[in-house]
């Protein structure tokens, strides 16, 4: 069968662009490619399940305008369909005067952003929301949440063949090259008009099978969780953040209710040498090359070294660890954690070294590449369908 657009991805913003294209143009036969046996394996499945409200994004930018407005259609999203969710809000903790400082700037960035609510609270009414938390003073954040984004994902995959069974959703096959119309995969070959690419952590070698040529690259950093024992659960009702550090590209550890009621602690945020590895040992040679003869990698270590030694230290210590996480919360012991599961960030790294942190979508000739899609992508996957589908409906000229 010919397909009228092939999406290459099965992670949510693969899966929500399908849907999108799908529920307006519900006579193409769109088929999703996964290489997995499942969707939603890597990225959407292994992030911390939070519904981020746009707090800290450049406002303006695509991707704070992408959170504000996917947070909004992910709720309603969540409602219609009985995903597990709820929206429960956050606070952005102060543990010391110069992080104090840094909380009215994060609350007028908010305010542009269009958040409400936002409010810098005192520690009597920290408190109330957290009775273990410590610090200064904190930033309330009530638009923030919590959502099962694997159930999102499969959720979509449903009613994309509710409304045409003639779509396909194909796992366990990895697509090998690029040849026109013709997509050779492991099952086979696959004619498309059109395709969409949502490779996440492969998306820069995607772009490549479609020779394009880049100026970035992808670099993966692994973050490792521990979660709370049953025992002291208790400690945390729902989400606490740190004031991020400006300097670093990264928010830090913090704290996670999961709409399973594990309560997860982390990431920290290391090189790994595989794109997918998310043991603490784990090593391919090809991605290990690839990331180690690229300049804009060891442009971003020589900027970031201490940092990044401070990490991979902690990665490997469970006290430097807790540690960090007493830095909120003191009364968390040692016997309170234990070793919770891991994720791999796709970074997209300029020749510079410098983070590329906005989203990127490109056209190259009959096809869409997603090259970029960070943190919040999962929270704003349904405004960026949005626009992949503007993307599309212009350049595949897609009728009705």
């Amino acid at each position: 069968m010919k397909y009228d657009i092939s999406v290459i991805g099965g992670g949510i913003v693969g899966l929500a662009s399908a849907y999108k294209l799908q529920l307006i143009y519900p006579k193409l036969n769109i088929i999703v490619i996964e290489k997995e046996k499942e969707l939603a394996f890597h990225q959407t499945g292994r992030n911390s399940g939070v519904i981020h409200s746009g707090l800290y994004y450049k406002p303006g930018s695509f991707r704070a305008n992408n959170c504000v407005e996917g947070r909004k259609q992910l709720v309603d999203f969540a409602v219609k369909y009985n995903i597990d969710h709820d929206v429960c809000g956050k606070i952005v903790l102060a543990t010391n005067k110069i992080e104090q400082d840094r909380l009215p700037f994060l609350k007028e960035n908010g305010e542009k952003n269009r958040l409400k609510g936002l409010e810098i609270i005192d520690m009597k009414k920290v408190k109330v929301i957290e009775p273990f938390a410590e610090g200064v003073e904190a930033l309330w954040v009530p638009e923030a949440g919590i959502i099962d984004y694997k159930g999102v994902t499969n959720k979509l995959a449903e009613l994309i063949k509710q409304i045409n069974p003639n779509s396909t959703i194909l796992t366990d096959c990895e697509l090998i090259s690029v040849e026109n119309e013709i997509l050779k995969t492991s099952k086979g070959n696959i004619k498309s008009s059109h395709s969409v690419f949502c490779g996440g952590l492969f998306s820069d070698r995607l772009a490549k099978k479609d020779k394009m040529k880049l100026k970035m690259k992808i670099v993966g950093f692994r973050g490792d969780y521990y979660d709370l024992e049953d025992h002291a659960k208790n400690k945390i009702n729902n989400l606490i953040y740190p004031v991020p550090n400006p300097e670093f590209p990264f928010l830090g550890v913090h704290f996670t209710r999961m709409t399973d009621g594990r309560i997860e602690c982390g990431p920290n945020a290391v090189f790994t040498f595989k794109r997918e590895g998310y043991g603490k040992t784990d090593f391919n040679l090809i991605d290990t090359l690839d990331a180690l003869t690229f300049s804009g990698t060891w442009k971003l270590f020589i900027n970031h070294w201490r940092f990044g030694l401070n990490e991979y230290r902690r990665a490997f210590s469970k006290r430097l660890f807790l540690k960090e996480l007493n830095k909120m919360l003191p009364s968390i012991k040692m016997s309170d954690i234990k070793v919770g599961r891991s994720g791999v960030r796709a970074m997209a790294l300029g020749n510079d070294g410098e983070v590329i942190d906005d989203f990127k979508i490109v056209e190259n000739d009959r096809n869409i590449h997603v090259l970029n899609a960070p943190s919040p992508a999962a929270t704003a996957c349904l405004s960026i369908a949005d626009e992949i589908v503007k993307h599309a409906s212009r350049s595949f000229k897609l009728k009705k």
